[in-house]
């Protein structure tokens, strides 16, 4: 297909546009404010549903939007109407932020003339594209989850003018917590341009955190000032300090809702092959945001495409994390492991050896498919999230389900012979409880969302430690101290690729907030002053750990005998005593500890210590002949050893090394 969108050339710009159904397109043409409309002219069919049309003397930084004129009924998906301006669906800058009105959802001829509300398109050439480089980020490597705004609007070190920014990123400040923490990629919560909810403006609130875009390149205004030159500076900044990026991006929805919704880009040029309709023309809703992406039709999944390597070309990111990604597999409104997007971007030259994450559920039928994807995708993995949290809630019979999402979730993910796993774990992600919210409610709190708290799940696996919410009894506070301690020590001993939501790593709190979606506030906004060090600098020892002995982030599936020519198992899993746990051990609902004992490159062994139960115990581990063990986390970051009773509600790592050996990870300076 000829390319979409404003081609600049030395004599003017092509203007191209997509749809099979209408039958008349026009560029809008306005001046340099985006205020006036100067001119208005129709596009030449070119066959095969493209329209098109070069005009001489105009220059990058022109603005101008899309009309389409055709048959209005919505019944049947048809919601073309000239009066509303459509934004370019290939646009690469836009010249203001969204911003929702009724009008842009008024019905044919009872509105008027969108373009005042509506922002309009900047023509923009894109820059060279950037030399090939394979991503910095490998399975295993830790992924820190992050919205640009909240991250840095109140980090002290960040000038004023970059907080809230993309551009924030790049700041020493920034790199150096990253870099202690050990972050191998931070991903990116959407950036590109979306819309609010059409509920949320009447509540005096905003929708934060970006799942709701009307186009897919565009970067949102407010988060990069700098346009896409701000992302592909903070991308290069980002990886001379050997982290990579990846972006969030959504492909399952737009923000024009259902069909109350504003008519915006997509809708207005061809909704019917845009969206997915059900056989009445009811539009499809898998997403449970209104509407459902077509991405099984060519052109989106051309669409698509072309998003993705525009973003490795001319920003250099390492890959991408799709948002309820079994829309992307959906053929005929049924997922399938070998859909035609999913098989495309797999095995596109400029995107096969990027990063692909896929949020493997939606809310359509058969829409859970966690373990379905295929290589090269990894998959987030919500069994490994409620599994771990139950446990540490105290359930009864969870430590077998505890050591298959410390070996890499097999159950999961070892499929058609697959040897390695492809989960990403998580504990705790943008949305849910934060991992200190975990351990201080057991009840959601969302009465700022203005929905009554009927939003947001309401079952999360969570445990207050006697007191629902803030508290100033001292012993609860040092219950949820360590139990904060405890659930991201087992993050860090988890096999395969961890993610870190940005700010667990410090006590972040939403107070109990579970879907802080629409909190543009000191709810989202990372408290950087009143971050818990003490918390950090033992998240950090842990990473160096993870670091310092790879077996932890190795994504092979454990055997449970020795490996690639050594002599002792890649893993034993052993009671209290030191024992091998039989089964009987594994069958006891009331048991809360093991031991998980690591095989290492060489000699070295690593012993995950769990101790779940809440009373204190006694642990013991195997002697080797002229080995010793030692504590692998210095006692000034948290560490513990096995000198006296191993406490309750505590995880301990101990390395096993030839006597006279250097014994500690990380020594606190």
């Amino acid at each position: 297909m000829t390319q979409l969108g404003a081609t600049i050339t030395p004599d003017g710009i092509r203007f191209a546009a997509w749809s099979s159904s209408a039958r008349r397109l026009w560029v809008s043409i306005f001046d340099a404010t985006g205020s006036r409309e100067i001119d208005r002219l129709e596009l030449l069919p070119e066959g095969e549903g493209v329209h098109a049309l070069f005009v001489a003397g105009l220059a990058a930084g022109t603005r101008y939007g899309f009309r389409a004129d055709g048959d209005y009924a919505p019944e049947r998906g048809l919601w073309f109407d000239p009066d509303k301006l459509l934004a370019d669906p290939y646009a690469i800058e836009i010249d203001r932020p969204y911003q929702y009105h009724w009008r842009l959802a008024a019905k044919r001829n009872e509105g008027t003339d969108t373009a005042p509300l509506m922002l309009k398109t900047v023509a923009r050439a894109l820059p060279p594209p950037l030399p090939a480089q394979p991503p910095v980020f490998q399975p295993g490597g830790l992924i820190y989850e992050l919205n640009v705004r909240s991250f840095t609007r109140l980090h002290p070190n960040v000038p004023e003018a970059q907080r809230g920014t993309i551009v924030a990123l790049a700041h020493p400040a920034v790199i150096e917590h990253l870099q202690k923490l050990g972050v191998s990629a931070v991903e990116l919560m959407p950036i590109t341009a979306s819309i609010d909810e059409r509920h949320l403006p009447p509540l005096g609130l905003h929708n934060a955190w970006g799942y709701n875009p009307v186009t897919f390149m565009a970067l949102d205004p407010r988060l990069a000032p700098g346009g896409l030159t701000e992302l592909r500076d903070t991308v290069a900044a980002l990886r001379k300090a050997g982290i990579g990026t990846i972006l969030d991006l959504v492909f399952n929805h737009t923000g024009e809702s259902d069909r109350f919704g504003p008519t915006l880009s997509l809708r207005g040029l061809d909704s019917q092959a845009y969206y997915r309709h059900e056989p009445d023309g009811r539009l499809v809703n898998d997403t449970g945001t209104g509407n459902t992406i077509a991405c099984d039709h060519p052109v989106v999944r051309e669409m698509v495409l072309d998003t993705l390597r525009h973003f490795v070309r001319h920003a250099g990111v390492d890959g991408f994390r799709f948002d309820l990604a079994t829309v992307l597999g959906r053929a005929d409104g049924a997922f399938d492991p070998a859909a035609p997007l999913l098989q495309a971007i797999a095995g596109d030259p400029v995107l096969a050896d990027r990063v692909l994450i896929a949020e493997p559920w939606d809310i359509g039928p058969d829409g859970y498919q966690l373990g379905n994807f295929t290589p090269p995708f990894l998959e987030w993995n919500d069994r490994y999230r409620d599994d771990v949290r139950r446990f540490w809630r105290g359930d009864a019979g969870m430590v077998g389900a505890l050591a298959t999402r410390l070996a890499g979730s097999s159950d999961v993910f070892a499929k058609a012979g697959q040897g390695t796993s492809r989960t990403v774990n998580f504990i705790a992600a943008h949305d849910g409880m934060t991992l200190a919210d975990l351990v201080a409610y057991e009840e959601k709190h969302n009465e700022a969302n203005g929905e009554q708290n009927r939003d947001g799940h309401s079952d999360n696996l969570s445990w207050n430690n006697g007191v629902e919410g803030e508290t100033l009894d001292a012993a609860i506070a040092e219950a949820r101290f360590g139990d904060q301690r405890a659930l991201l020590a087992t993050l860090f001993a988890s096999r395969g690729t961890i993610m870190l939501t940005a700010g667990d790593e410090f006590g972040r709190t939403q107070k109990g907030n579970n879907n802080a979606y629409a909190q543009d506030n000191a709810t989202t906004w990372l408290d950087w002053a009143g971050r818990d060090r003490s918390l950090e600098r033992y998240a950090s020892s842990l990473s160096a750990l993870r670091r310092a002995f790879p077996a932890l982030s190795d994504t092979r599936f454990l055997i449970g005998m020795p490996a690639g020519g050594r002599d002792i198992p890649d893993v034993d899993w052993l009671t209290e005593s030191g024992a091998t746990l039989g089964e009987t051990d594994w069958n006891d609902a009331r048991r809360h500890r093991l031991t998980m004992v690591l095989g290492g490159a060489g000699d070295d062994r690593l012993a995950v210590i769990v101790n779940g139960d809440r009373r204190q115990c006694v642990f013991t581990l195997p002697e080797r002949a002229g080995f010793r063990w030692h504590p692998a986390i210095e006692a000034a970051d948290g560490g513990v050893d096995l000198s006296r009773p191993v406490p309750g509600r505590t995880v301990v790592f101990m390395i096993e090394r030839k006597a006279g050996g250097r014994a500690r990870i990380r020594k606190e300076k």
